[in-house]
């Protein structure tokens, strides 16, 4: 299962986690991807989409 927002391609992005030490350990950051009902041309299907996507209106939610 792709963590990928099927709208923009926002997905996961890694980088390092820094300690007080300035130790560097690799770690991860998830996009917050939503499955949800959306109408596209018509039809209804499910969809993995970013919250932002869903909160600036680029999807059109079915119910």
């Amino acid at each position: 299962m792709a963590r990928r927002c099927e709208i923009c391609g926002k997905g996961q992005v890694s980088g390092n986690n820094v300690s007080h030490s300035m130790r560097h350990t690799r770690r991860k950051w998830n996009a917050n991807i939503q499955t949800v009902k959306i109408n596209d041309n018509g039809t209804v299907r499910r969809a993995k989409v970013c919250t932002r996507c869903m909160r600036s209106g680029k999807i059109d939610r079915a119910i």
